[in-house]
């Protein structure tokens, strides 16, 4: 695949997949709560999904904007 793609298409394929991603966040931190009293692996490893997501989600944000967030201790 070596197509050639400009830098606001760049920027539009980025802000969808943090988007996508902000989703997919919200819905495992939901589904860990859901599961919290009735299957405790599965609220664990819906936790781990859903952090997971929240670390992309930090990185995409890094690229559209720089400097913006503080880096955690």
């Amino acid at each position: 695949m070596t197509d050639v793609v400009d830098s606001d298409e760049l920027l539009r394929r980025i802000r969808r997949a943090r988007t996508c991603a902000m989703r997919e966040e919200r819905t495992w931190h939901a589904r860990s709560e859901e599961l919290g009293a009735t299957d405790p692996k599965g609220a664990r490893d819906a936790t781990v999904r859903g952090m997971s997501y929240e670390a992309v989600v930090r990185v995409l944000d890094e690229i559209l904007t720089p400097g913006k967030h503080s880096p955690e201790g």
